[in-house]
């Protein structure tokens, strides 16, 4: 039997490819015969994949294909009809409204994305979730057989050197904000800018909000943005635009604190890489997470963004309740680190197996 994988795209440094590649290196260690298919892919990462238009040659009712579900496309298309027992890894699908004034063709892809999700409840042996909050939708769909199989996150890769060269381009001795993922409309960057602003203005002048990753596709909502802080008159304000691995282990070494006000995520890999770096996390509470802090940072419930400007003062001029906050965020690395992926992952294989 064979274990291979496809989904529609593998980019650099991105968490759900990252997650793919530790998927197959289990398997490979288990002794199975695993690829990985894709449809678009980095030029740095051709060497791990094959292009999905060839799987059909390999396809057989004996192998198992893992499908990592997260828009509509040609890829989930293909793997709709071939004979291969299914186990459909579900990522989440942004809502489209979200991007209907920004990006059309988004939307539309988002729109039918969900649709075809609820196809695949009939042609899958098995669907998992990579966060409880995935599950749950999972099961609200009518999927008969579903689970969870956390994002894999190889820690020990956070331990090599930043480029040292990063702190050294922004101002010394301030107060930092930082928020890591592309800027798109769900993560409600804006709000972020808005928190920030208040917190500067009122609170502590010396500080600065740094938004590390790509705005490509989203030029739109990039010049709203923009638009924003030239209304606001608020200065330094850091868009960085795409980072090497390097650069970003120096913005989050550069952190104070991390700001999440996204209203919808699947998981949220950056608010784990804060907690590693022993970052206060301060995250609005929307989709998966609560589930991805799982009782660590502080979560707020409404955006008053003064009241969490005060809050993030008091976190960061008071150590004691710093530490006790940091120590409530290792302990949830504690407990996922004790979480056997790999024992998971084989458990599921077996269980499709028969």
């Amino acid at each position: 039997m064979e274990v291979h994988q496809m989904l529609i795209s593998m980019s650099y440094g991105d968490a759900i490819t990252d997650y793919t590649l530790e998927i197959q290196k289990i398997l490979r260690r288990q002794g199975y015969r695993s690829e990985i298919f894709v449809e678009m892919c980095d030029k740095r990462m051709w060497k791990h994949t094959r292009r999905f238009e060839l799987y059909p040659e390999i396809s057989s009712s004996s192998n198992i294909l893992i499908l990592h579900f997260s828009i509509f496309s040609k890829v989930s298309r293909l793997a709709y009809y071939l004979p291969d027992k299914k186990i459909l890894i579900y990522h989440n699908i942004t809502p489209s409204n979200f991007f209907a004034d920004y990006h059309s063709v988004l939307a539309g892809e988002c729109y039918h994305g969900r649709r075809e999700l609820k196809a695949f409840k009939d042609k899958c042996e098995l669907a998992l979730g990579d966060s409880e909050f995935n599950q749950q939708e999972l099961e609200s769909l009518g999927f008969p057989q579903t689970g969870v199989l956390p994002i894999i996150i190889n820690f020990n890769k956070y331990d090599q050197p930043a480029d040292p060269l990063v702190p050294h381009l922004y101002p010394k001795g301030k107060t930092t904000f930082l928020f890591v993922g592309r800027m798109i409309p769900n993560k409600r960057v804006e709000d972020i800018i808005k928190l920030f602003f208040c917190y500067r203005k009122y609170i502590n002048h010396r500080s600065q909000l740094i938004l590390v990753g790509q705005y490509r596709g989203f030029e739109r909502y990039y010049n709203s943005l923009r638009d924003l802080i030239a209304k606001l008159s608020l200065e330094d304000v850091y868009f960085t635009d795409h980072v090497e691995f390097e650069e970003l282990i120096a913005f989050y070494k550069m952190a104070d604190v991390y700001i999440s006000m996204s209203e919808h995520e699947g998981f949220c890999v950056p608010i784990l890489e804060s907690m590693h770096f022993q970052i206060p996390v301060v995250a609005y509470n929307s989709s998966a997470v609560p589930y991805t802090m799982r009782g660590g940072g502080v979560l707020v419930n409404h955006k008053d963004f003064p009241l969490i400007a005060e809050l993030i003062h008091h976190i960061l001029s008071h150590p004691s309740l710093k530490e006790e906050i940091i120590a409530s965020q290792n302990r949830v690395l504690a407990e996922l680190k004790q979480v056997r992926s790999d024992r998971l992952l084989l458990k599921y294989i077996e269980m499709v197996a028969g």
